[in-house]
């Protein structure tokens, strides 16, 4: 406990705690649209338990992380007159979570849009959906994880008892997202527009996570080199959209009064 009372250590904390509530932001997003269509008793049951098997899966990768740095050597490579790519595992996993994120935004946007309904009257399909939904929240979370924890290593390479304020910084930011998930859920479920931008916003990191799975692959298009796009920029156009958003929802509440 003695590396906390130092100074480096203690901005480092909170540095990094601060970075896994923001990467940990389009996690919410993709919580709350995932365990929405639970009943509201197994929503707050949902969320809890993907999030703190998220949170030991994530530790996990901090003890191991010299095996995910080492993940980001070329398992293979294709050679294409078109396309040419050092494929990794990371690269793997970026790409499979990039399509995955993709296909279910596009689901729920498609059943949104024509009005299908989910029954969960009964008790085994209730079951069945609560499991659905957790593993969806840990799969998806295993994604975002490779990107959290070497954003950590980098920010603590060379300080003291990096690892041990690493995992700190893991288990407060979880903590902190478990109070808010629930809340927030809410509020994306019970306004349409909200819910709407939060599926495009997940399609947007959808083909972010793709594009950084071909930037780390050294991926070239037809001669043309795939980078990767700034996640700066991905966070202001979803900053910019809710403002927008916030607007348009304060113009209608005073419409309404």
């Amino acid at each position: 406990m003695e590396i906390f009372l130092q100074a480096d250590t203690l901005i480092a904390l909170i540095t990094l705690t601060f970075l896994e509530i923001i990467l940990g932001i389009d996690n919410i997003i993709f919580i709350s649209i995932s365990a929405g269509k639970l009943p509201t008793n197994q929503i707050k049951k949902a969320t809890n338990i993907g999030l703190f098997l998220a949170m030991l899966f994530r530790i996990i990768l901090l003890v191991g992380v010299s095996y995910i740095i080492a993940m980001k050597d070329p398992i293979f490579t294709i050679d294409l007159s078109w396309l040419k790519a050092g494929i990794s595992g990371q690269s793997i996993i970026l790409f499979a979570g990039g399509i995955f994120l993709l296909y279910k935004s596009t689901h729920e946007i498609h059943q949104k849009v024509e009005g299908i309904e989910h029954n969960t009257s009964s008790s085994s399909k209730i079951k069945s959906s609560l499991t659905k939904v957790v593993i969806q929240i840990v799969l998806i979370d295993i994604v975002f994880s490779f990107d959290s924890v070497l954003t950590a290593v980098g920010m603590t390479s060379g300080i003291e008892g990096a690892l041990i304020i690493m995992i700190t910084a893991v288990i407060i930011s979880m903590i902190i997202m478990m109070i808010f998930a629930v809340p927030v859920g809410k509020f994306v479920n019970n306004h349409p527009t909200i819910q709407m931008l939060a599926l495009s916003f997940l399609i947007l990191i959808g083909f972010m996570l793709v594009t950084e799975s071909a930037h780390l692959s050294n991926a070239e298009v037809f001669g043309q080199h795939v980078g990767a796009i700034p996640k700066g920029y991905l966070y202001f156009a979803i900053a910019f959209s809710l403002g927008v958003e916030a607007l348009n929802m304060r113009v209608r509440k005073k419409a309404k009064k």
